[in-house]
């Protein structure tokens, strides 16, 4: 027990770690902590260049350094916004039913240029788009059945506007799936 907290209080300095080819410490040379930093990073997840930007900006390195090695990353392949831009989009849209202009949201504040984000959200269609809503509106509808139907209406509302769903698309949705359950149903709205 007592060696074990012993080896606890040692702390490494970065001097102390050695480059991956073992030739010489990390410490010394700045483009290597942060090529090790970006593997790191990448290895954990995905990642823009913006996203690995900030961090490496944030741990004090020269914009040079980040430069060069974003830089070389990007040349070998590491690094590639729009095949991030397109995984995001596939992977939050069908896990989560986030609308094309969530996606959008999301993608612009982990740094994706916006020509990037219009051609990733591109790839969904307004069919995907309304089918995603109307899952999400018939999974809450389910959720809630039983209880009073301007609770069920305002749930599934709700749901829809978090995901980032027009309101017109979601009253659109709601309405059809409750519609479908044969449910009975005054709108405040005659328009709806």
């Amino acid at each position: 027990m007592r060696d074990r907290r012993r080896s606890a209080d040692r702390s490494v300095s970065p001097e102390d770690e050695i480059s991956p080819g073992g030739s010489r410490p990390l410490g010394e040379d700045p483009e290597a902590r942060a090529r090790a930093l970006c593997l790191r990073m990448l290895t954990h997840s995905p990642r823009t260049r913006a996203q690995l930007e900030r961090a490496l900006l944030r741990r004090e390195f020269s914009e040079e350094t980040v430069a060069s090695v974003l830089g070389a990353f990007g040349d070998a392949g590491l690094i590639d916004d729009a095949a991030f831009a397109n995984a995001w989009v596939t992977s939050r849209h069908h896990g989560r039913g986030l609308s094309r202009r969530a996606l959008a949201r999301e993608l612009r504040t982990r740094g994706v240029e916006e020509d990037t984000v219009r051609d990733a959200v591109a790839h969904l269609s307004d069919e995907d788009e309304v089918e995603a809503a109307r899952d999400l509106a018939r999974r809450r509808l389910d959720m809630s059945r039983g209880k009073d139907p301007d609770t069920r209406i305002r749930r599934a509302l709700g749901v829809l506007a978090r995901k980032g769903y027009s309101s017109g698309l979601a009253y659109r949705v709601v309405r059809e799936e409750l519609e479908r359950e044969g449910a009975e149903v005054e709108w405040d709205d005659p328009e709806l």
